[in-house]
């Protein structure tokens, strides 16, 4: 039987987040990246969605590791839930291991045996009928790589997340040298990163917001608020850089900024002079113009650092008059809404608010059309998978491969669930696999379907209807009507004696007037039935009705 290379992306293929893909050979399956997407304000209560990893999880013996491109929260935050179900060893960059290292330590007692393995590019590592090289590339954070990935059928390049960048802030450019070396003698497929496809030209260099920050906060008569990524190393040392330079002290907050910060020290991936960092109680004491506080939020989390500032809720940070606030980031979509919320609020309390909008205080660490051209044209793919973006971005990479000469019938726009098949003759999408979001919702994991999120969206719509029935635990009849007690239903004294009329309508449904007793579970069932019924008569809603049965 002639053997073929499986390709099955499981999140980040139609979608800004998640992102996962295996590939899989014979009996070996290698697992790239495993990250987390951010709930939108429809998802209730839910903390993190991760991708769903039935196909892994069937084939759990095949899955020889999970191999990780760089740090960031849509390619790691979901190793610890991941994890759980497949004890596969991870290899990691070094600084992406590091924030691994700091991430698993929330969850060690549920994950003793986790096996993280650190790497450095050109190091190969053997992995059943796949050789895995690493290569480093740009992107806005450090120790960014590609894979480079050998299979039986030919080679496989992913490049993870990149722009090309001949001025990144720690001098490692995206080492195209090496690429041209590892691509010399074909390549079989090209996953290549479509964030920014529809964007012409080049990204620009992360030296140009180092200028930007370093004049805003310059330029700034009180206290310097930056909002970041907790994992955007590089960020975070070009904000060091300009404190330093005009005589600031900056203060980190945020559990996960100062965990990552602590680390990336340790492993020397930040530096600064001595003194530069001080602590929120050192920092109380120096005049506004010395200080600079890093926070997270920027994407408008609802528990993070800045939000609860903006909110007026933190315990160790209010808004001052005189306070520039810097927000260094590029919405995610979907978080547009709350983002713009935070701004409104640090704007009333008398903040002057910077963000991309209006300042560069932000490049984004995608490669732009320009770039992908470049990638394209340097590793001359027989097949293409765009990956890494929603639908439109996906299929905007594509058109700009049948640009370069690349076949349609070679380029395949797949998303999350899609498996696409390749022989020594052909390449075609054969078929689907399970894929889709699940929900974190503290230390819950549901799937989409789940009751609880369902209900959740019920009560956010139409509230709730609790309908109280006293009944004597003897005769099992009812001693009284049922009390209506409601919580973003409505106001009762919209719809008058609407209580009233309920617990008539209750009465005649459970048949009072006869003598027989009422078993408890046909109580629950009829009232769930008629209560339902006759409020949406009424008034055009469905509230979710509880019943609850008190036996005197």
């Amino acid at each position: 039987m002639e053997q073929s290379l499986k390709v099955i992306p499981l999140g980040g293929l139609g979608e800004i987040g998640k992102n996962m893909m295996a590939l899989e050979y014979d009996d070996d399956i290698v697992v790239i990246d495993a990250g987390v997407l951010f709930p939108d304000e429809g998802m209730l209560g839910v903390d993190l969605v991760i991708p769903d990893i039935s196909y892994l999880k069937e084939n759990r013996d095949k899955v020889r590791a999970i191999l990780i491109t760089h740090g960031h929260e849509d390619h790691i935050g979901a190793l610890p839930y991941v994890l759980r179900d497949l004890n596969v060893p991870v290899y990691a960059p070094r600084l992406a291991a590091g924030l691994i290292e700091v991430k698993l330590k929330e969850h060690r007692s549920s994950l003793p045996n986790a096996r993280l393995e650190a790497v450095d590019p050109g190091e190969p590592v053997q992995l059943g009928k796949f050789r895995v090289e690493w290569f480093r590339v740009c992107h806005s954070i450090p120790d960014a790589m590609g894979l480079a990935i050998q299979t039986p059928l030919g080679l496989v390049i992913h490049t993870g997340d990149f722009k090309i960048d001949h001025t990144p802030v720690d001098g490692l450019p995206t080492d195209l040298g090496k690429l041209a070396a590892l691509t010399a003698k074909g390549v079989l497929l090209l996953c290549s990163d479509s964030t920014y496809a529809e964007v012409p030209g080049y990204t620009p260099s992360e030296r140009v917001v180092g200028a930007a920050l370093e004049r805003a906060i310059s330029e700034a008569p009180g206290r310097v608020l930056v909002a970041t990524f907790a994992s955007l190393i590089s960020r975070i040392q070009l904000v060091l850089n300009a404190a330093e330079k005009h005589g600031r002290k900056v203060t980190f907050v945020g559990r996960s900024m100062v965990d990552n910060v602590n680390m990336a020290l340790k492993m020397g991936y930040i530096s600064t002079g001595p003194d530069v960092i001080a602590t929120l109680r050192q920092i109380r004491d120096l005049p506004p113009e010395q200080v600079v506080i890093m926070t997270t939020g920027s994407q408008g989390e609802p528990t993070s650092a800045l939000v609860r500032i903006a909110n007026q809720d933190h315990r160790d940070v209010s808004i001052m008059a005189g306070d520039t606030v810097i927000i260094s980031a590029t919405p995610i979509p979907g978080n547009e809404t709350v983002v713009s919320k935070t701004i409104d609020n640090l704007l009333r309390q008398g903040a002057q608010v910077l963000h991309d909008k209006i300042a560069l205080v932000h490049v984004h660490g995608h490669a732009s059309q320009e770039e992908l051209k470049l990638m394209l044209n340097l590793v001359k793919p027989k097949y293409f998978v765009p990956v890494h973006g929603e639908y439109r971005h996906l299929k905007a990479h594509v058109a700009l491969a049948h640009t370069l000469g690349i076949s349609k019938d070679n380029t395949f726009v797949m998303e999350d669930g899609d498996v696409l098949e390749i022989t020594p003759q052909f390449a075609e999408l054969i078929g689907r696999v399970t894929a889709g979001p699940v929900f974190v919702d503290g230390l819950r994991v549901w799937d989409m379907n789940n009751v609880v999120l369902r209900d959740r969206k019920l009560l956010s719509k139409d509230g709730i209807v609790v309908m109280i029935l006293t009944q004597e635990k003897k005769t099992g009849r009812l001693l009284q009507p049922p009390e209506m007690v409601s919580s973003g239903f409505i106001e009762m004294g919209d719809h008058g004696d609407l209580s009233e009329e309920t617990a008539e309508i209750v009465m005649e449904a459970l048949n009072h007037g006869k003598e027989q007793p009422l078993e408890r579970g046909f109580i629950i069932t009829k009232v769930k039935e008629t209560v339902g019924t006759f409020l949406h008569q009424r008034t055009g809603r469905r509230p979710m009705i509880i019943p609850v049965v008190v036996e005197v």
